[in-house]
């Protein structure tokens, strides 16, 4: 998830115009097996470094959904860990250089990295079949609209998935973030949807010790509706460093994402 800045998020409030940083599951509990077509993702560059670590979701057997952040420029390539526990097979899984699959990356055509709360999207085309009894499921076009008019919202819960930190801080305390590459899940809650801030393009979903949340390395992670495997929106940004108040989760239901992920062979 991208960090929103104190100053740019009062410009986010008030035109909708704003730059931020990647987000783990915080205060939750370890994921298990109910997600395997959850996956860590590192993307690298034209020569293989590895650039940076998010999470997502299998949709079938050679299309993983992401953050639109996770596939952007310079990325040219993508490999993805769908283990549980990614950390305790450090080295011997080849982490970062070499995953269970490769794929090729690919971002929202609209995406535009000075704005990319607008369309926040990527996919990454794999390289071979990863083949599962189960996948993610896109969701029905504006199906989240309704929880606009839904009385008590803070009752309306998404269930968060992803391999990002456990615990942050600020960079001068960074020494005590807790940082294992595991795949957890947390149970925030929707805080705000069609609003200001939100747009019609994301959605404030709750970050806190009663219902946890998302930070660093859990962007482009699924936020399932309720216990479904619905991806009603991918983790998207934050509004501190600390990985606490609130996330931004970037909506998946729109016309033009859907739209554009169908161009993959993937529709609700």
């Amino acid at each position: 998830m991208k960090k929103v800045t104190i100053a740019l998020l009062l410009t986010l409030v008030l035109a909708l115009s704003t730059i931020g940083g990647a987000r783990a599951v915080t205060d939750g509990e370890l994921d298990g097996n109910r997600h395997p077509y959850v996956g860590l993702m590192v993307a690298q560059d034209a020569k293989g470094n590895p650039l940076w670590r998010c999470s997502g979701t299998l949709l079938n057997s050679t299309l993983f959904l992401t953050a639109g952040h996770c596939t952007e420029a310079p990325a040219a390539h993508v490999e993805i860990w769908f283990a549980s526990d990614v950390e305790s097979g450090i080295p011997a899984n080849g982490y970062p250089n070499k995953g269970d699959v490769g794929g090729t990356p690919h971002t929202h055509p609209q995406y535009n990295p000075n704005a990319f709360y607008l369309f926040d999207l990527g996919v990454v085309v794999l390289d071979k079949p990863m083949k599962m009894k189960k996948y993610g499921a896109l969701p029905k076009q504006d199906i989240l609209d309704k929880l606009a008019t839904q009385r008590g919202t803070q009752d309306v819960t998404f269930t968060a998935v992803g391999y990002g930190l456990q615990e942050s801080f600020p960079d001068a305390a960074s020494w005590k973030e807790n940082n294992q590459r595991v795949r957890m899940l947390a149970r925030p809650h929707l805080l705000q949807i069609n609003t200001g801030f939100t747009g019609d393009f994301s959605l404030l979903l709750s970050n806190n010790a009663n219902t946890g949340g998302t930070c660093f390395g859990d962007s482009g992670g699924p936020n399932f509706i309720g216990d479904s495997n619905v991806v009603g929106a991918v983790t998207s940004y934050g509004v501190n460093g600390n990985c606490a108040g609130t996330g931004g989760v970037y909506r998946v239901d729109r016309a033009d994402d859907l739209t554009w992920l169908a161009t993959f062979g993937v529709a609700p």
